[in-house]
């Protein structure tokens, strides 16, 4: 039974008395916040077990209704901090009212903030000692990180996992990928506020000794030198006709003036089909990539079919194209009962078609397997897809996004964050062409080895070494995908609310207090 009052829970840490009914709130409001401060372009990972921990402290000592409100709050301070640059696109290119946009954008945060709602909500019901509870409450926190990934098409940006492309969690990329370390965090977290120092004290000794886990799965499998084109054509200059001529002549001088194997440029920087480009503008992109292939970003399909947001390689051996499969939701499809809303803002190419040849290119003794925008947030779907082909498995990846839409500051860098996860996960190197920012070479080993300045135009010189080889993470992604983890929140939950199912010797039959409730 708990008991108000104690300024102490089980082990825990030291809790008042009471915390107001307005400020408990506004705490979780502003640790949602330093949540969003543990990600790119912050080097401050650690903020994100701390910020957890404090969740976790504050919701594990109240009601379950009270807990999900704390949960819910905490994802809104956290997803609209993380994703305020959505405004950008809304206002300044959309032209909808500040007020609309900046309520659309608080809107998105509080659904997706549902799901940690209900994980805290149930956590606060979790039952027996505090490192059973603590890794119930771990095992939630994946749950409600899966479901943001894999429902209603995903929307899985900033998940807590990727706050640790840095820090001693980042050794257990190839192992366990993203979500993985997330609930790695959370266990920690929660272990820390529930006062479970034993079970602390083991996740402190594994993070320890998982810094000497093996690390070398894959192997060089050649270079190729690559230039990464970066227009910098502002987002409300892309679709101006007074202004295509101009921006078409950009492209190819950037084309021609590069000097790799291969030139990759951003996605949608030809902004129509190529067939209805004038037959001069399409000489003109011709002559440029006789020197060397131009994988170029652009649109296939027709009015009938639906378009393709999609890469083609101009002057290659072979025709090769690649389509867009994950759309982003309200900006490239429309989900039903919200056209009223998207046409508001009159995006051009706003309800696409999904790609259907999602195949790597064999290109320079390498094969690039293109991602393109958000794609690469699916390492578990779209990602994972490319390795699982023996001989014809991807040995780069190759990110083609406009980020334009949205302005220059964090997401940038939050998108680059992604790559890099991606690149620790599989261990294959992540080339990255972009309009305005952005634009990298990432290795093998997730570090940024080359990088344009934001809103800068140029062209990036690199040189790519291939990997060939399969990590632990994508031989079990390509077995059984995601359900491991599912299974390990399932049973997680299953030992919190029903600990009499397990034998007794694994719970303990000491009798223990939880800790004291707060109002």
């Amino acid at each position: 039974m708990r008991t108000a009052g104690s300024p102490l829970g089980q082990g825990g840490l030291p809790v008042p008395a009471r915390l107001s009914a307005l400020r408990h709130p506004l705490l979780a409001l502003v640790a949602g916040v330093l949540h969003t401060g543990a990600f790119a372009p912050s080097p401050a990972w650690w903020l994100q077990p701390l910020a957890l921990a404090w969740l976790f402290w504050a919701a594990l000592a109240v009601r379950p209704r009270r807990a999900a409100g704390l949960g819910a709050l905490f994802g809104i301070g956290w997803l609209a901090s993380g994703l305020w640059w959505l405004y950008i696109s809304m206002h300044d290119f959309g032209h909808l009212p500040a007020v609309v946009s900046g309520l659309a954008v608080l809107l998105l945060a509080a659904f997706l903030s549902l799901y940690y709602a209900l994980a805290l909500g149930l956590a606060a019901r979790l039952q027996g000692p505090g490192w059973i509870r603590a890794l119930g409450a771990a095992s939630l926190w994946l749950a409600a990180e899966l479901g943001r990934a894999t429902l209603f098409t995903g929307f899985p940006w900033i998940a807590s996992g990727y706050a640790h492309t840095q820090g001693p969690l980042a050794a257990f990329a190839p192992w366990i990928g993203v979500y993985g370390i997330a609930a790695l965090s959370a266990a920690l977290a929660a272990a820390l506020a529930l006062g479970a120092w034993r079970l602390l004290g083991g996740l402190v000794v594994l993070v320890v000794l998982g810094q000497a886990l093996p690390r070398a799965f894959t192997q060089p499998a050649g270079d190729l030198a690559v230039s990464l084109v970066q227009p910098s054509i502002p987002q409300d200059q892309k679709f101006d006709k007074a202004r295509f001529d101009d921006n078409l002549n950009q492209l190819a001088s950037l084309v021609e003036s590069a000097r790799g194997q291969l030139v990759i440029t951003p996605e949608s920087v030809l902004p129509v089909p190529l067939a209805w480009l004038d037959p001069v503008q399409v000489e003109r992109l011709q002559r440029a990539s006789q020197q060397r292939p131009v994988l170029l970003g652009t649109f296939l399909g027709n009015e009938q079919e639906g378009f393709v947001n999609s890469l083609i390689a101009l002057g290659a051996p072979q025709p090769y194209d690649y389509g867009k499969r994950h759309l982003l939701p309200f900006g490239e499809f429309i989900p039903p009962g919200f056209h009223w809303f998207v046409r508001a803002m009159r995006i051009p190419m706003d309800d696409q078609a999904h790609g259907t040849h999602q195949r790597a290119w064999a290109f320079g003794g390498q094969r690039l397997r293109p991602l393109i925008c958000y794609e690469d947030l699916f390492g578990e779907d779209v990602v994972a897809s490319a390795l699982d082909q023996g001989e014809a498995s991807a040995t780069v990846f190759v990110n083609a996004s406009n980020l334009a839409w949205f302005g220059p500051r964090m997401v940038q860098d939050q998108h680059l964050q992604f790559s890099r996860m991606r690149a620790l996960e599989f261990q294959r190197p992540v080339v990255r062409a972009t309009n305005t920012g952005a634009t990298a070479l990432v290795d093998h080993e997730g570090q940024v080895r080359a990088r344009l300045p934001a809103e800068q135009a140029g062209v990036l010189e690199v040189t790519v070494q291939g990997r060939r080889g399969e990590t632990p993470y994508a031989r079990w992604l390509a077995a059984a995908g995601l359900w491991p983890l599912w299974l390990v929140a399932g049973l997680g939950l299953v030992a919190g609310l029903f600990p009499g199912v397990f034998p007794g010797a694994i719970l303990g039959h000491r009798r223990h207090r939880t800790r004291p409730e707060l109002p």
